[in-house]
């Protein structure tokens, strides 16, 4: 898929268009993504909801893994496991993913989200389910 065209995509996401997720690189199998922080992200005490940081996070993990699949694919988050190591106030955030291993069914990620003054302010490391197009679910139907 082109970065336009993954551009596209993010673009027509609500939560992304709602954030200010901007897509900032792309390569074979990782993904960067970046965000103006404004005051609609932060939390009582000032500073970035840590589930903002996740979502971004987690969407750079998503769109990596499926840039790695074929076309009429999806991913779905299984896990996702999130250190914040410093507080971000202002500025802007950077999310940083990389597929580490990708599987028939699985992929992993690992995600570094970084302030615009370089400090690792975040970690990330997540699970996403493959879903392949005309796949038959298992177990029981309903």
């Amino acid at each position: 898929m082109a970065a336009h065209e993954l551009a596209e995509r993010l673009h027509t996401t609500d939560i992304a268009r709602q954030f200010g997720f901007r897509l900032r690189e792309v390569g074979p199998s990782s993904l960067g993504l970046s965000m103006r922080i404004a005051r609609r992200h932060l939390q009582v005490h000032g500073v970035v909801h840590g589930g903002v940081l996740a979502a971004l996070a987690d969407t750079a993990g998503g769109l990596a893994v499926y840039l790695c699949l074929p076309a009429g694919s999806r991913v779905a988050t299984i896990e996702m496991k999130i250190n914040y190591l410093e507080a971000v106030e202002r500025g802007e955030v950077t999310a940083d993913a990389r597929v580490i291993r990708l599987g028939k069914n699985i992929g992993v990620v690992d995600c570094n989200i970084t302030d615009d003054a370089g400090r690792l302010v975040g970690k990330a490391l997540m699970t996403f389910a493959i879903i392949s197009r005309g796949r038959k679910r298992k177990g029981r139907q309903r």
